[in-house]
């Protein structure tokens, strides 16, 4: 399933190692603090579990969106909307 990973982590630490997580999970970093890719559904709760150990979740936001293949389509992309140099081929195609 495809799916997003957005953000707000405090401490540079936890931050720094969530986006670790997420680029070993395989998801593509298409800014700062949001990431893009396919997972499977174990890989989701993975994910989820590694990230909930690292954030204070008294004080962090963190969201991990599913979307179809469909509603990726249908996306509307203004200006930069993400910097294509972080992001692979096979995401921009995605969006194309």
């Amino acid at each position: 399933m495809l799916v997003w990973v957005l953000y707000d982590i405090e401490n540079d630490r936890s931050r720094s190692k969530t986006a670790k997580a997420c680029l070993q999970a395989g998801l593509y970093r298409v800014q700062y603090s949001c990431f893009l890719g396919t997972l499977t559904p174990a890989s989701k709760s993975s994910l989820s579990l590694q990230i909930e150990e690292l954030i204070d979740t008294d004080k962090d936001k963190v969201y991990i969106f599913p979307m179809s293949q469909d509603e990726l389509r249908n996306t509307v992309l203004l200006g930069q909307a993400f910097d294509r140099k972080l992001v692979k081929d096979e995401v921009t195609a995605l969006f194309l």
